[in-house]
């Protein structure tokens, strides 16, 4: 069963709408998704579903909805990908961690206040990934071609609990430099696991498209699935 709902603000001033798939039998913890730039479009929805088959409760705010509610993409579009970035120029991070924090809560009023909550993100939603790890008591985290986690470094000292991250190593957002300085400050953190994927983009993981690369993108979804079932039972 699928379905979307409203989540309020955590400072009350507002609610933002979210996708969510629900599993067929009672869930075993719940997931929320994090967009990329292009908003909560069919991709960021097959994420859900495929999560919801897998026996979670996945949930995917609609971190854009000050600036532009409901909005969809196409990253293979180029007026729409320019629009996208547009809009990644105007948003609020700090905001937006504040939603996702929102949307955890949410889901473990849901559930129970026992439940987990693990989150996972692409493009912006892998650093914001990052950042809700370093941010909020989410209980893992996994980032796809997160965006400037190289100068979120100063945070992984508030790291409490697992994060993954995948690496491609011919990401053209994120450059050689940038890629060593997040090996090079977060290889001994006990709790943070980086995979790189050699002759990969960013955007090899999306579930539509020209930037979908399968054999990569299905070792990386094996492995992410494989970390939640640990670290969120």
């Amino acid at each position: 069963m699928t379905n979307t709902t409203k989540i309020a603000t955590l400072a009350g001033d507002g609610e933002f709408t979210a996708y969510r798939a629900t599993p067929a039998g009672t869930p075993k913890a719940a997931i929320v998704v994090i967009q990329e730039i292009f908003g909560v479009n069919a991709g960021i929805r097959r994420k859900c579903d495929t999560l919801a088959e897998a026996g979670y409760l996945a949930i995917a705010p609609d971190l854009f909805w000050r600036l532009e509610p409901g909005i969809e993409l196409d990253p293979d579009i180029k007026p729409e990908f320019d629009r996208a970035l547009g809009l990644m120029g105007q948003f609020d991070q700090n905001k937006g961690i504040a939603d996702i924090e929102a949307t955890i809560r949410a889901a473990r009023a849901e559930l129970g206040d026992d439940a987990k909550v693990g989150v996972v993100g692409y493009c912006l939603g892998g650093r914001l990934a990052f950042m809700t790890a370093a941010r909020t008591d989410v209980d893992a985290s996994v980032g796809y071609y997160g965006v400037g986690i190289d100068g979120l470094l100063g945070e992984k000292h508030a790291i409490a609990h697992p994060v993954l991250l995948h690496v491609p190593e011919e990401d053209h957002f994120v450059d050689k430099a940038a890629q060593a300085a997040m090996h090079a400050g977060l290889d001994d953190h006990p709790k943070v696991t980086i995979y790189d994927y050699a002759g990969e983009d960013h955007g090899f993981a999306t579930e539509f498209g020209e930037r979908r690369s399968d054999a990569s993108a299905k070792l990386a979804d094996e492995r992410t699935a494989k970390f939640f079932a640990e670290n969120l039972g």
